[in-house]
Formats: structure tokens, C-alpha cells, sequence
């Protein structure tokens, strides 16, 4: 069984971010976001998190954006131009296509996948995680910190 754990930023002042994060055993934050130097993000720009994460709750940051979505295929789903379902459709797709499996274990196991959305349900982190649980023979345990 492998520990996995998954949060989004928004909607939630640092203090709560980093309680969730440290109320767990969380070796290291993936940061599975397409872009993660954007003004919007406040403290999870990336290197003001790298360093929060360090500083505060003793995990490492890595930034993995073969998880992350094309800026064509979100932005068409962000603007609602694209419905929910054929978005994760062209994601499930993506990650095939790019033989997310690969990725070495060690990275996901007892590691947050962090992206922006406040909640998992229409995120493309459970996505993830979803697909790496079908394509390995190890099961997950998932918890997703809201």
C-alpha cells in the first residue's frame, strides 16, 4: 500500500496550507501545476514554496510537469469553452502519451500533489493519481487535504 496525498492552494490562507501539510507524513510536495510562478499563487509561487515547505515543515518541493496539462488543452477548459468530461478525456490521453508510469515510485510515495483547485473532484491531481493506481500493481492510499 502506498501513502498519497493531494491539495490545492486556493482558497486557503498559508497557516492551513502548511497545518495540512505538516498533519501528515509527507516526504516531498510534487507541484503537478503548468504554471507555478504565476503573481495569483501568492505563497505557493514556486520558489517562496520551496522554501516555505523546507523551512516550515521539513519536505522537499519537486516540480514535475510531465503531470501537468498543455496550456491548450486547460485553457479552453478554464475559459468553459470545453466541458469537464472531454478535458479529462484529453488528459487521461496526454498522460498515456507521455508514459506518466515511468516516473520513478519514490517521488509519489508518501508525496502531496499540489495544484491550484481547492478541491479534487474536477482537478487534474486525482487524475493522476487515479492513472498511476491503474498502471502500477501497487494500491494507494489517497487523501486529498481540502
Amino acid at each position: 500500500m502506498m501513502n498519497i496525498y493531494s491539495i490545492g492552494f486556493t482558497e486557503k490562507t498559508a497557516e492551513r496550507f502548511f497545518n495540512l501539510i505538516k498533519s501528515q507524513s509527507i516526504s516531498m510536495l510534487v507541484d503537478v501545476r503548468l504554471n507555478n510562478v504565476s503573481q495569483l499563487a501568492g505563497f505557493a509561487k514556486k520558489n517562496d514554496l520551496k522554501y516555505f515547505l523546507k523551512t516550515i515543515c521539513n519536505i522537499d518541493y519537486a516540480h514535475v510537469p510531465d503531470l501537468a496539462p498543455t496550456k491548450e488543452m486547460l485553457d479552453p477548459y478554464k475559459k468553459g469553452n470545453v466541458p469537464w468530461e472531454i478535458y479529462e478525456n484529453n488528459f487521461l490521453n496526454l498522460m498515456a502519451q507521455r508514459n506518466i508510469e515511468r516516473i520513478d515510485k519514490k517521488i509519489i510515495e508518501n508525496s502531496c500533489l499540489l495544484c491550484s483547485e481547492h478541491k479534487p473532484h474536477h482537478c487534474h491531481r486525482r487524475l493522476v493519481i487515479e492513472y498511476l493506481n491503474d498502471h502500477w500493481d501497487t494500491d494507494f492510499e489517497v487523501k486529498h487535504l481540502i
